[in-house]
């Protein structure tokens, strides 16, 4: 496996690692086109598994699933000035077709607020009409100039973005809570990674937006990864695109809005929390492959009894819905086999030799500790699905250990400078509410607000910046 596996150590040369994992373990390649990216199998399954959750989550609350057209009209953007402003550095133009120069520049989907809003001038007419909830799975093109790192940073990706309208500001801001509620259970159940929630600052909500709530979560670099945004929109698309609606008073309202979304990036989160020396750690939850079995022949006289052992186990498994690969191949050699398994993150192999079948057992090796358990052949089933959940809780915990590892308290500028610089991830400071001030952080040190958390700390000291009166306690850090 020395070709093929992991040449690098993750706390070595972290992203020399991150990409070998990502293109070693099969989720993705670089494309032809500059600056996109090949989602491979395995990577996309796992997509499916987010899209599967969700859908579930979203359609038992009324939204219903649309497609929307991935061409934009320029005069569309343009209506929003702060919408567009927001937008026109990372926006690829088609000024073109075939042979014929368009009469107007068509914007390839940077986002969808513009195109579905106008849409919703026509859907709503009265109170009866409300409230809208939508969703779209598609992808999204933004001409990013900074390198290219496969499902953080590159120019296409895939999302989900959902849109709604509602009577009143009250049924708005639940809106936002309860995606933002969703994603964190997805985050933190099914992928096993912690977050922090709170709302943006000024200066980094979405471009329109009345205020922007998020998660973040830390990588093992010390870089905070925006996970996922929820957005009030207020009334400002409402008021640019004239959405109104005749109330049970006979009187003319202008709708409140919200959009949320999240991305393939919880991918690359998956890949940098999880993933060790030996490659991808896949969580039970989200794992397309939950069970890999291996039989360890050696050309034995139990040989062929062992084999059909096994597929009797695979089948048994798979009637209780696990899923389950039975690898049977010839031609490599069982710790051949173990490598790749492995490299690729599944989270439990299951051994099966000559000795095992005499003592009715199997061994079972979890991905995550690499701890081998012999199970009797009846138990398999059960204690399956035990190890499945202690895999998923103990890759939480993990990672919930080291979110607070790399969080520090600080109370002075250079304090902030210094853990910034030395150490990363989050740092938790008192700030007066400057943007100014925000703004010479970021010029200084390269770390923005994350998050201003929900629950309100009491600053204990003057702003970190300026030393003034400080309104709140935030999370600085350097993000991706």
């Amino acid at each position: 496996m020395s070709d093929t596996g992991i040449t690098v150590k993750k706390n070595q040369d972290f992203s020399e690692w991150y990409v070998q994992v990502v293109q070693k373990a099969e989720l993705a390649d670089y494309a032809p086109v500059k600056g996109c990216m090949i989602i491979r199998p395995d990577a996309y399954a796992v997509w499916e598994k987010i899209q599967e959750i969700l859908n579930k989550k979203i359609k038992s609350t009324g939204v219903r699933n649309v497609y929307f057209p991935m061409f934009i009209p320029e005069a569309f953007l343009k209506k929003e000035a702060e919408h567009f402003a927001g937008f026109t550095p990372e926006v690829a133009w088609v000024t073109q077709g075939g042979d014929t120069p368009l009469e107007e520049k068509l914007a390839v989907r940077p986002t969808s607020e513009t195109i579905m809003y106008d849409t919703f001038n026509k859907w709503v007419r009265s109170w009866r009409d409300l409230p809208i909830k939508i969703n779209q799975w598609c992808n999204i093109v933004r001409w990013e100039t900074k390198a290219t790192k496969l499902f953080l940073r590159t120019r296409e990706f895939l999302w989900q973005e959902g849109h709604t309208a509602h009577a009143t500001s009250e049924e708005a801001e639940a809106e936002v809570m309860y995606a933002l509620g969703e994603y964190k259970d997805i985050m933190e159940n099914y992928l096993a990674i912690p977050v922090l929630i709170g709302t943006k600052s000024d200066s980094e909500k979405f471009a329109g937006a009345l205020y922007t709530t998020a998660l973040e979560s830390i990588m093992p670099d010390g870089k905070a990864l925006q996970m996922g945004t929820s957005h009030n929109l207020g009334q400002h698309f409402a008021k640019v695109f004239d959405i109104k609606y005749i109330g049970e008073d006979k009187v003319d309202h202008y709708v409140w809005q919200t959009s949320w979304g999240i991305t393939t990036r919880l991918i690359g989160a998956m890949i940098m929390v999880h993933g060790d020396d030996k490659g991808l750690v896949m969580p039970p939850k989200v794992a397309p492959l939950q069970i890999v079995i291996v039989p360890i022949m050696f050309k034995s006289a139990e040989a062929q009894a062992i084999a059909a052992k096994a597929k009797e186990i695979t089948e048994t498994l798979k009637a209780k819905g696990f899923s389950v690969n039975l690898d049977d191949r010839g031609e490599y050699t069982p710790g051949w086999k173990f490598n790749q398994w492995e490299l690729k993150g599944v989270p439990i192999r299951i051994e099966l030799g000559p000795r095992d079948l005499k003592q009715g057992q199997v061994i079972m090796v979890r991905r995550d500790t690499g701890q081998k358990t012999p199970v009797k052949e009846a138990d398999i089933p059960v204690a399956t699905e035990r190890l499945l959940q202690e895999i998923q809780d103990n890759l939480f915990a993990k990672a919930k250990a080291n979110l607070q590892e790399k969080t520090t308290t600080v109370q002075t500028y250079d304090e902030f400078k210094a853990t910034i610089c030395d150490k990363g991830g989050f740092v938790k400071a008192a700030w007066c509410g400057s943007a100014e001030d925000e703004a010479k952080i970021k010029e200084e040190t390269g770390a923005t607000i994350r998050v201003r958390p929900f629950q309100v700390e009491e600053p204990t000291t003057g702003c970190v910046y300026c030393g003034q009166k400080a309104k709140e306690t935030v999370y600085f850090a350097r993000s991706y």
